[in-house]
């Protein structure tokens, strides 16, 4: 499967950004989706992941509250929709695919495709 993330941005703190991530191949629904995100001179993390059909999500303490997961698996594509941005948010965010994952939190290491990142920018 490819996948090619869209919508980063330069934005203020308190603003909002929507991720996408569009997947073409193999069939979309076969896979557990994240997002991580890896900021200058820091180890890529994790920020969420959603399940193939979308009824199961998990996320890092630092997205809670503030950042949804959501996909259309009839347009093959996954969201990330970030509310209330923080400088600390500024990242390069990558959109991957798992087709099988022990549990949602998993690491980057049980993804088999990524995408290419999207470069989001807070600024204070």
């Amino acid at each position: 499967v490819q996948l090619q993330a869209s919508g980063g941005g330069l934005v203020q703190a308190g603003g909002s950004l929507r991720l996408s991530c569009a997947a073409s191949g193999r069939t979309f629904d076969d896979y557990i989706m994240g997002w991580f995100r890896q900021a200058p001179g820091k180890e890529r993390e994790l920020v969420t992941a959603i399940s193939r059909r979308g009824s199961s999500t998990y996320y890092a303490d630092s997205a809670k509250g503030r950042f949804t997961v959501y996909r259309d698996n009839a347009k093959k594509t996954v969201y990330l929709q970030m509310n209330g941005l923080e400088p600390e948010d500024t990242a390069v965010y990558y959109c991957a695919a798992a087709r099988l994952i022990r549990n949602l939190n998993s690491d980057s290491n049980s993804y088999d495709y990524w995408g290419q990142g999207t470069l989001v920018t807070v600024s204070s």
